[in-house]
């Protein structure tokens, strides 16, 4: 049986390294493996399916989507850019920094699932490819995690078995003095050597730049020649009436598009924005309107009810501010021959209840169209306005409406923060709350954060699942019946004696070091929560056969259980990174190598002189 075990764990890893395989297939192919060759039940097959770890990696997906689409992802980005400039050291060393320090908090995957979305739209951003950085993220999470005694499973679990055996556990902050020297060596290692050995992968996951697509669209359709934001002044005729008395459009040939509301005794429950002004909308002292009309109309309404013109920022940051934002966004579309809009007469600036979006602007034969009313002929493109919802929503009921872009990257994109902005925050607080005070286990911790998420509605269902990871989430469920199976076939067991026995007698030093390449060869494919748990008793013994403390040891354990860099397998860290990276197997092993050997020399260096042999 132990024969079997280890031919199904060097076929599993030829497949990975081959890469003729998706990791998600390869390692469904080990799981039906162990189960038709009778070492492992149905139950022990499946038990990756129903593996907490598992749960709680789908909804720290679903937390990051939530933190994507309501701004902070684009905002910190955007901090990080300026923070690191065009400089790819700068930012190489932001993000490492920030993984390792997030992680000594937030569980490794926790840390991953927030800061990918932001590696990956910061380093577009200076020009360069996320494969650069998201490699950097996951093993400085992996590192970072040793910070605090919660920072890592390995960590607790080490600090358990001392505890077990009657000896006194570690402290809070004591991992830290030896996950401090080992973040920066990681730290440095990436800014002088790592970054090199990274691969340049262009992948279709680079974000949407605002700035420039709204630049496209008001130059195509001259939105900024009819573009005007007027506020209400004291004496206006408008103050406390509706929209629909006056007759704007018909008197005036003016739309009102959007209204900011400013008035400081404002009613109760009145939103501060009025994105879609209808018929029945007030309007109140001070507020600022948004309208499109051409200048005469607009001079003659300011004259007519005594408004105020404000100044204009660049277009392009009014447009951003005033026009875009986490609930509404824009769009820009091309009707096809057979589109039931073709023949129709419809007005620019008008909002339709039905398909929930607004006619900002039209443009036909790249001309754009300044008739107040047009009749939609096929090809001509329109610039809409509405909420994110509607505009996804917009392709499903119109088949022959061609979308241009893409308006979930856009709204990923958005930096403004609204309400939702403080919930999603709220909810990752509430998280890592959670985690340390241990009021519930960290899958229902995780759980909790993201029903907040959904129930909110800062991300929408449909976008939560999309938002999940799916090939990490199988591979992961599907190896860790792996890991099972290595214990109960006594494979793992076998090899660790046999090397505990060989090094015991040479030196302490060396049998620590054997330790730490045992474990961290387990660690590899196996569970860092699994590993730390098979190697901390054979450990705990071996330190006490030679009189030795067993605090180095279990440091030591902890230590190795987290320096799975040479395979996408051994953490859920590295998986999560790998589709995001477009990593192979070989990437992992080529770049985790020299780190692996620098961090087991600056461990063996360290550990014994601040925990005594």
């Amino acid at each position: 049986m132990v024969y079997l075990m280890l031919f199904i764990l060097v076929v599993t890893i030829a497949l990975f390294i081959w890469g003729k395989f998706t990791p998600d297939i390869v390692a469904l192919i080990s799981m039906l493996s162990l189960f038709l060759t009778g070492i492992l039940d149905v139950t022990e097959t499946l038990s990756g399916f129903s593996n907490p770890t598992v749960i709680m990696i789908a909804a720290l997906f679903i937390i990051g989507e939530g933190i994507a689409q309501t701004g902070w992802t684009a905002m910190a980005g955007k901090k990080f850019v300026e923070w690191a400039g065009k400089s790819v050291p700068k930012l190489l060393i932001i993000i490492t920094v920030g993984a390792g320090v997030l992680s000594g908090f937030v569980s490794n995957t926790g840390t991953v699932a927030t800061l990918t979305p932001l590696t990956i739209s910061s380093a577009w951003s200076i020009g360069t490819f996320p494969s650069k950085f998201l490699m950097p993220v996951a093993f400085g999470s992996n590192t970072g995690g040793l910070l605090t005694l919660t920072g890592t499973p390995p960590n607790i679990i080490t600090s358990n078995a001392l505890v077990e055996a009657g000896y006194e556990g570690f402290s809070f902050f004591e991992f830290a003095l030896i996950g401090i020297p080992l973040l920066i060596i990681t730290l440095i290692y990436f800014r002088y050597i790592g970054y090199k050995l990274l691969p340049g992968n262009k992948t279709n996951n680079k974000p949407v730049n605002i700035e420039s697509t709204l630049h496209n669209w008001i130059e195509a359709y001259k939105v900024h020649d009819d573009y005007y934001r007027l506020r209400i002044r004291s004496l206006s005729p408008l103050i406390n009436t509706k929209i629909e008395q006056w007759h704007f459009e018909h008197n005036y040939n003016v739309t009102i598009i959007r209204i900011k509301r400013r008035h400081p005794n404002v009613l109760k429950g009145v939103p501060n924005f009025i994105e879609f002004p209808d018929p029945q909308t007030e309007l109140y002292y001070h507020d600022i309107i948004t309208v499109k009309g051409n200048t005469e109309a607009i001079n003659k309404l300011m004259i007519t009810f005594r408004l105020g013109l404000l100044p204009l920022e660049p277009i392009t940051e009014e447009l951003k501010h005033n026009l875009i934002n986490q609930e509404v966004g824009m769009t820009e579309v091309i009707v096809n021959p057979n589109s039931v809009f073709v023949g129709r007469k419809y007005k620019l600036g008008d909002y339709f209840k039905r398909f929930g979006i607004q006619l900002l602007a039209a443009s036909r034969n790249n001309k754009p169209l300044q008739d107040k009313e047009i009749v939609v002929k096929a090809g001509d493109a329109f610039l809409l306005r509405g909420t994110w919802e509607a505009i996804d929503d917009l392709k499903k009921q119109h088949e022959h409406l061609v979308i241009i872009g893409s308006p979930e990257g856009m709204a990923k994109n958005v930096e403004n923060l609204n309400f939702k902005s403080y919930i999603a925050l709220g909810a990752l607080i509430l998280m890592i709350g959670l985690m340390v005070f241990k009021v519930v286990p960290g899958a229902i911790a995780a759980l909790v954060a993201a029903g907040v998420v959904l129930l909110t509605g800062c991300v929408p269902i449909s976008k939560a699942y999309k938002g999940i990871s799916w090939t990490s989430v199988v591979m992961i469920a599907a190896m860790i019946p792996m890991g099972i199976a290595l214990q109960k076939t006594g494979t793992a067991q076998l090899i660790a004696n046999g090397l505990v026995e060989n090094l015991g007698s040479i030196h302490p030093i060396v049998l620590l070091g054997g330790i730490f390449l045992l474990t961290t060869t387990f660690s590899q494919v196996i569970n860092n929560s699994a590993t730390a748990v098979l190697m901390a008793p054979i450990a705990m013994l071996a330190a006490s056969s030679l009189n030795l403390s067993p605090q180095p040891f279990m440091i030591v354990i902890a230590i190795s259980a987290s320096t799975a860099f040479l395979t996408p397998i051994g953490t859920t860290t590295n998986a999560m990174v790998m589709t995001a990276g477009g990593y192979k197997f070989m990437d992992y092993f080529k770049v985790g190598a020299p780190l692996l050997l620098l961090l087991f020399i600056v461990t063996l260096l360290i550990v014994p002189i601040i925990w005594p042999l």
